[in-house]
């Protein structure tokens, strides 16, 4: 999403930051005019999105002014809860469209210069790698590697884009934002850059992540004709990346009752890449053991979560991996694998297997669909865990981040 413009159309700003006191004295707000790529927000939220709105709305309660957003024809305070219909369809058609996406990107690094310009934005917050040419300090959050270590799990076009343009934009910027100790290392290892250039911003968990009631979620259930805890569930884009092979083998090596009882659901947008869904579950689904329930809205999701009897999520590679907190947070047992930032997130309160081992999944879905026990005592353990991530604890550690650009 870069392009190289003259220096004029790039947006100058001060090396400083004040602290003012509230009214009541009791604490200080930051007199730093930010700025944040908004542009994630504007697609079906994806983890991206989800950090790009609650780091927002955190700062805005910490900054005397709030942040500014761009979000491609302009900026605006204003942090947007839903996402623009047809935005999806619009970029597919500009990309096939020969010449098209440079003429774009200029379009809207123009925008993004004159409005930064406008905007008296001091300081640039680029939270989803790929940063605009800003003439001021600049943070950008890598939130994962994956293009580098798991590059046959992406479209071969995202892989080019990111190989000409991440490397860049990593140079460039004053300071990394990392979402956990995993990547963090992985950054400082691949760029070769300064470990005290790269910060771990741990991401949050929304409060609306909580345990309910069968009650509270029997009306948002009965939607895709599901049962509060008579479910297994999964979430996330469907593409290679996420491992959902080893979760459709090992639910359907579990007894036909049980398959029959307790249907898997896999929530999530259609990635890329071909559908694991074979024959063999494509039967399971014929049955309605297996439910595909696509993209869930944002308000019905913590619904979802807390009607749970499982979550399951072998990823082969996340960077942070907000599914498997999202699931501890609204009370469910969680099974994920035991690669990259999934041991950081999940510590000792998940089950966490080798990606690959079908067996281990089928026997601790099981265990925690007959095992009361066990249940609650993993249910327990995650909501303890849950609770040591917020949404307020990484903005304070992204404002600590933007005290070293500052500095830079």
């Amino acid at each position: 999403m870069n392009a190289p413009l003259d220096k004029s159309m790039e947006a100058a700003a001060p090396n400083s930051s004040q602290a003012v006191p509230s009214a009541d004295g009791t604490s200080e707000r930051i007199a730093l005019r930010v700025g944040i790529n908004g542009i994630p927000l504007l697609s079906p939220a994806t983890g991206i999105g989800q950090y790009t709105r609650h780091l927002a709305i955190e700062l805005g309660k910490r900054l005397v002014e709030p942040p500014t957003l761009f979000y491609g024809p302009g900026w605006t305070e204003s942090v947007r809860s839903a996402s623009l219909p047809g935005v999806s369809t619009a970029r597919a058609a500009i990309r096939r469209i020969p010449g098209a996406i440079p003429c774009a990107r200029a379009l809207m690094q123009y925008r993004f210069s004159s409005g930064a310009r406008a905007e008296r934005v001091e300081l640039y917050h680029e939270p989803a790698f790929l940063a605009w040419r800003f003439r001021g300090p600049t943070v950008v959050t890598v939130h994962d590697l994956s293009i580098v270590h798991y590059a046959h799990t992406h479209p071969a076009e995202r892989v080019r884009r990111m190989e000409q343009l991440l490397p860049g934009s990593v140079a460039r910027a004053d300071h990394i934002v990392v979402d956990s100790e995993f990547v963090r290392g992985e950054v400082i290892s691949h760029f070769g850059i300064s470990p005290a250039k790269v910060t771990t911003t741990l991401l949050g968990v929304s409060p609306d992540f909580a345990p309910r009631t069968a009650a509270e979620c029997e009306a948002a259930l009965r939607e895709y004709d599901l049962e509060p805890g008579k479910y297994v569930l999964t979430v996330g884009t469907i593409e290679p990346r996420k491992n959902l092979q080893t979760t459709l083998t090992a639910f359907s090596r579990l007894p036909a009752e049980l398959r029959r009882r307790y249907p898997l659901v896999i929530a999530g947008m259609p990635g890329w890449g071909e559908s694991p869904m074979g024959e063999a579950f494509a039967a399971l689904r014929d049955k309605g053991e297996i439910r595909l329930v696509g993209y869930v809205p944002q308000d019905v999701l913590p619904l979802l979560y807390a009607g749970a009897r499982a979550f399951a999520y072998p990823s082969l590679y996340e960077g942070f991996g907000l599914p498997p907190l999202e699931a501890m947070a609204s009370g469910v047992p969680v099974i994920v694998s035991d690669r990259s930032s999934l041991p950081e997130v999940v510590g000792d309160a998940g089950v966490k297997l080798s990606p690959d081992d079908v067996e281990g999944m089928t026997e601790h879905l099981r265990r925690f669909i007959e095992d009361a026990g066990a249940r609650d005592a993993a249910i327990a353990a995650g909501l303890t865990q849950a609770a040591k991530f917020t949404w307020a604890a990484c903005a304070e550690e992204t404002l600590r981040a933007y005290k070293l650009a500052l500095s830079r």
